[in-house]
C-alpha cells in the first residue's frame, strides 16, 4: 500500500512541474527550450546583442540573423553565411547569419521526435517519414490536415526495430565468432613458427654435419689411385676410329641397298599397269591426252634400259654387308689391346700379397699420395667423369639439405610477415581471408574476396575484368540515411577495405574499388557504384565489424567497428 502511494505521489508531482514550466514555442526542441524561458525578453541564439520582445517569436518575420527567432515558421529557411545584412543586425560585422537551428521539432508522440527543414514547414506535404504527427503543416494551408499517425507508424518501426536487434545479436554472436576462429588461426602461425624455428636449427646441423662429409669424401678422392682408363696409343685410337667409320659405311649400304630394291619394285609395278592400259583401251575412242600417253609409253618402252643389279652383283653386296666378326676379313682384337699403365703394373703387384696385407698396403699408398697431393708435391686426380659414386652422393646430399633450409626460411618469412600485416581490429579479417561474396548486377557479376580481390564477370561468358587487389584496411566517415531494413552504411566512421591496381581501363587509370563495411548478420554485398571511370565503390555488410549493445548511425543498432 505504502508502495502504491508512493507512485501516485510521484505522479502528482511529476504533473505539477510539467504544468509549471512555461510552454515551449512552436518547433523547439527540449535542447534549445532554455533560450525561451523569459517570458519579457528574447535574445537571438547565435547573436545575442539582437534583443526581441517574446512576441516576435514565430511571426512570420525573420528578425535575427540567425533565424532562432523563428522556429515554427519558413521565414527564415533562406538563411546562409552569403545572407545580406539588415538594420536588426545593429550593424555587427561577427552577426551569424547561418541558421542556428536543425530544424522544426516534431515531437512524434508514441514514435520518436525528429526534425524537419524549415522549408517543409506548411509546404503543403505530410512529411510523415520526419514527422509523423503532421505538425509541420500546422497552419493547414490550402485545407491540408495532416493525421497523426505516429502510433501507426512507430509500432511499425519498433517491430521491425526489434528484428534488427535481434539480427544484430546474432551479428555480435557472428563476430564473436570470426574473432575467435581468428585467434585459433593466429596461434596456428605462431606455433607453426616455432616448429619452423627448431626444424631450422635441426637443418643447419645437418647441413654442417654433411659439409663436412663432402670436404671429407672430396679428400679422399683428390687421394685415390685411379686405374687406366684404357684409351690405349694413337694406334689404337686411330683403329677404333677406323672400326666405326668402316661400320657407318656398312649400314648406309645395307640401307641403300634396301630403297633401290623397293624402287625397282614400284618401277616394275608402274610399267605392268601401263602395258596392260596399252592393250585394252579403245583406239576409236576420241580423246587426244589418252591418245598422247599410249604414244609416250611406246617410245618409253622401244628405249634401251640398263639392267638394274644381277645375282652376281647381288652376291657381292650380300658379302660386302656381312659384319667383319663373320667374315674374319679384318681382325680388330689384334689391334685393341691396351697398354699397361703404372698404375696398372701396381695393381698387379697388389695381386700377390695377400689378402690382409693388400688392404693395408692399399690404404698407406693412398694416405702417402694424399700427403703428397696436400703439400703439392703430385698434382691431384683431374681424370674426366672420374668422380666416385660416394663423393656423388655426398654432394647431392649436401644440396637436398641446403634446399631444404632454404624452403624453411621462406616459409618462416613468409610467416612472421603474415603476423605483422594489419588484420583490422581483434585479427577479425583473418578468419575471413580467401572468402567471396557475389551480387548480380545488370549485365554483370562483382565479386569480393576478402583481403585479396574484387572482380566483374559478365555473364554472357568471356573473360573477367580485375577491379583491383587488396592493399590495406582503411576509415571514411560517411553520412546516410539508414534504410529500414538496416541494409546501409548509416552515418559515422566505417571501415573501409582498398582494392587498387586492377586491370588497366582504356583510356583510363587502372581500376580500383572502394569497399565500405557495415554491421550486418551475414556477409552481403548490397550495392555497386562506379563513382567515376573505373573507379568503383562497394557497400557490403558484414558481422565482421559489429559490437553489439551501441548505436548506429541515425537508427540505433550495433556499432559499427574500427
Amino acid at each position: 500500500m505504502r508502495r502504491v502511494d508512493c507512485v501516485l505521489w510521484l505522479t502528482t508531482a511529476a504533473q505539477a512541474v510539467i504544468a509549471a514550466e512555461p510552454s515551449r514555442p512552436r518547433g523547439i526542441g527540449p535542447e534549445h527550450a532554455k533560450f525561451y524561458k523569459s517570458p519579457d525578453i528574447f535574445n537571438c541564439i547565435s547573436n545575442p546583442s539582437v534583443t526581441l520582445s517574446p512576441s516576435q517569436i514565430n511571426d512570420d518575420y525573420c528578425d535575427c540573423p540567425d533565424g532562432s527567432d523563428e522556429p515554427g515558421t519558413s521565414a527564415c529557411s533562406y538563411l546562409s553565411e552569403l545572407s545580406p545584412s539588415y538594420a536588426s543586425d545593429l550593424s555587427s560585422d561577427n552577426a551569424s547569419r547561418s541558421i542556428a537551428l536543425p530544424g522544426f521539432y516534431c515531437k512524434n508522440k508514441g514514435h520518436q521526435p525528429g526534425y524537419v527543414p524549415f522549408l517543409s514547414v506548411n509546404d503543403g506535404v505530410c512529411d510523415y517519414e520526419l514527422c509523423c504527427d503532421g505538425s509541420d503543416e500546422w497552419a493547414q494551408v490550402g485545407g491540408l490536415k495532416c493525421e497523426n499517425k505516429c502510433n501507426e507508424i512507430g509500432k511499425a518501426w519498433r517491430k521491425q526495430d526489434e528484428q534488427r536487434r535481434k539480427s544484430m545479436g546474432v551479428a555480435g554472436q557472428k563476430r564473436k565468432d570470426l574473432v575467435a576462429e581468428a585467434g585459433r588461426l593466429r596461434k596456428q602461425v605462431e606455433d607453426r613458427i616455432q616448429t619452423l624455428n627448431t626444424e631450422i636449427q635441426g637443418s643447419v646441423l645437418k647441413v654442417k654435419s654433411l659439409e663436412t662429409a663432402l670436404a671429407d669424401a672430396e679428400r679422399q678422392e683428390r687421394g685415390k689411385v685411379v686405374r687406366s682408363t684404357g684409351k690405349g696409343s694413337k694406334i689404337g685410337t686411330l683403329v677404333q676410329m677406323a672400326k666405326d667409320r668402316i661400320e657407318e659405311l656398312r649400314e648406309s649400304l645395307v640401307e641403300t641397298r634396301g630403297q633401290r630394291d623397293e624402287a625397282s619394285a614400284r618401277l616394275a609395278e608402274l610399267e605392268h599397269l601401263l602395258t596392260t592400259f596399252k592393250a585394252e583401251y579403245n583406239p576409236n575412242f576420241n580423246d587426244e591426252g589418252v591418245k598422247r600417253a599410249v604414244r609416250d609409253w611406246e617410245e618409253y618402252a622401244a628405249r634401251d634400259k640398263s639392267t638394274i643389279g644381277d645375282a652376281a652383283h647381288d652376291r657381292d653386296l650380300d658379302e660386302i654387308s656381312k659384319p667383319d666378326s663373320e667374315t674374319g676379313v679384318i681382325k680388330w682384337s689384334d689391334w685393341e689391346e691396351k697398354e699397361e699403365s703404372d698404375v696398372d703394373v701396381l695393381y698387379k703387384i697388389e695381386e700377390y700379397l695377400p689378402t690382409a696385407v693388400r688392404g693395408w698396403v692399399d690404404q698407406k699408398l693412398r694416405d702417402f699420395r694424399l700427403l703428397l697431393i696436400e703439400n703439392g708435391i703430385l698434382a691431384a686426380s683431374s681424370e674426366p667423369g672420374s668422380e666416385s659414386k660416394y663423393l656423388t652422393d655426398a654432394r647431392d646430399a649436401l644440396k637436398a639439405a641446403q634446399e631444404g633450409e632454404s624452403k624453411l626460411r621462406n616459409e618462416l618469412t613468409g610467416h612472421q610477415d603474415d603476423l605483422k600485416k594489419d588484420y583490422g581490429a581483434e585479427d577479425v579479417f583473418r578468419a575471413l581471408k580467401g572468402r567471396c561474396i557475389s551480387k548480380d548486377s545488370g549485365e554483370y557479376s562483382y565479386e569480393l574476396c576478402w583481403l585479396d580481390k574484387t572482380t566483374q564477370k559478365s555473364k554472357k561468358g568471356g573473360s573477367h575484368t580485375g577491379m583491383g587487389n587488396f592493399v590495406r584496411i582503411d576509415s571514411i566517415t560517411v553520412d546516410d540515411d539508414l534504410p529500414p531494413d538496416g541494409k546501409g552504411l548509416g552515418s559515422g566512421v566505417r571501415v573501409a577495405l582498398r582494392y587498387e591496381d586492377g586491370q588497366h581501363c582504356w583510356n583510363g587509370p587502372n581500376r580500383s574499388t572502394l569497399v565500405v563495411l557495415a554491421c550486418a548478420e551475414q556477409d552481403e554485398v548490397w550495392k555497386i557504384t562506379e563513382e567515376e571511370k573505373c573507379v568503383y565503390r562497394m557497400e557490403v555488410g558484414t558481422p565482421a565489424v559489429c559490437v553489439p549493445g551501441n548505436g548506429k548511425g541515425k537508427a540505433g543498432g550495433p556499432k559499427d567497428e574500427l
